[in-house]
């Protein structure tokens, strides 16, 4: 196992690298010069050209990437005398339109985007597999046939739609609901508990959908096994048999889609942030790029890697204790 998590790892890191590669060759050759951005369209040449200096981009790509690499580990100096600015490690840029760190950015909103979709995904968790199993259980009954309506136009509301009607209803018209904020668990937890419970309610209800749906079709698929049909047999009592042999096979496919959904939201839940204004990564992502301020944009890109590649291995490292067997293989 040591083995198995140590190459995970490696690998984990040669293709953090590869997209770090990737991404900056997009984001600093391919796209528009960071210095204009910076400076304005009022810039005099001088301006500009000291502004290259001081972010490097006078200096030859291989130079300018080992630099970025290096800026990760060890941090970077950006400018020299009096216009000197350090970065610290692990040093993912500098937002010279923000005048920040961007890795203090992503520190102070990562919270944000944490709290979101971890409560999110709570919600769609319980909901989804608790209606889909029932579903399964009932099959053909008229819960299963309500349920997977629901779960069908639940999955088709865009998630802008419903966070507007939502905010309509409850905050505009009913007024049992304050209008989103980042307020900290510390200072209210019953205002911050009300703030967010609109961002849960927005992501978890598709997700839920979703998740419903595959674990109906899973346990089903479960159900009809062999081995469930040998642990009836032997007087296994209803309850163990479905805990025991049908929903941990069919918890399989869900743990991976799982992995890969709350990966994706812990780099920042941009539609859902925006409609909210809820400062976290994915709003902060959306401002970035209608400032092209690349050095952030690049920056969140690297996060949202990190996020679905670490992850894969911790789904991979979840299987063997799910199916054994993986643990046999």
């Amino acid at each position: 196992m040591a083995r198995y998590v140590a190459g995970r790892i490696a690998g984990l890191v040669v293709l953090l690298f590869l997209v770090c590669l990737f991404t900056y060759l997009i984001f600093f050759k391919l796209s528009p010069d960071p210095a204009l951005m910076i400076c304005g369209k009022t810039c005099t040449p001088d301006r500009v050209a000291q502004i290259r200096t001081s972010l490097g981009l006078d200096q030859p790509f291989v130079t300018q990437f080992w630099d970025y690499v290096s800026g990760i580990v060890a941090g970077r100096d950006y400018g020299s005398g009096a216009n000197l600015i350090h970065c610290p490690a692990p040093c993912l840029g500098y937002s010279f339109q923000s005048s920040q760190s961007v890795t203090q950015m992503i520190v102070d909103r990562l919270p944000v985007s944490a709290t979101v979709a971890v409560g999110a995904a709570v919600l769609w968790l319980i909901v989804g597999i608790a209606a889909g199993l029932l579903s399964a259980v009932k099959e053909g009954s008229w819960w299963d046939r309500a349920a997977m309506g629901l779960a069908l136009g639940g999955a088709s509301i865009p998630n802008y739609v419903l966070a507007l009607t939502l905010q309509y209803v409850l905050v505009v018209k009913l007024q049992i609901l304050p209008f989103p904020s980042a307020v900290p668990f510390s200072d209210d937890p019953l205002l911050w508990f009300q703030s967010y419970l609109m961002p849960w309610l927005v992501l978890a209800t598709g997700y839920a959908c979703l998740y419903a749906r595959l674990t109906r079709a899973n346990v089903i698929d479960a159900l009809a096994q062999n081995f469930m049909r040998t642990a009836r047999s032997k007087g296994m009592s209803p309850v163990l048999t479905m805990r025991r042999h049908a929903l941990r096979p069919a918890l399989t496919p869900i743990v991976t889609i799982f992995g890969m959904d709350f990966a994706a939201l812990m780099g920042g839940a941009l539609i859902t942030e925006t409609v909210f204004g809820l400062n976290g990564i994915g709003k902060m992502a959306a401002d970035s790029i209608a400032k092209n301020d690349q050095p952030v944009i690049m920056a969140v890109t690297l996060l949202a890697a990190f996020f679905v590649m670490a992850g894969n291995v911790v789904v991979d490292l979840l299987y063997t204790g799910l199916d054994p067997r993986v643990r046999v293989s």
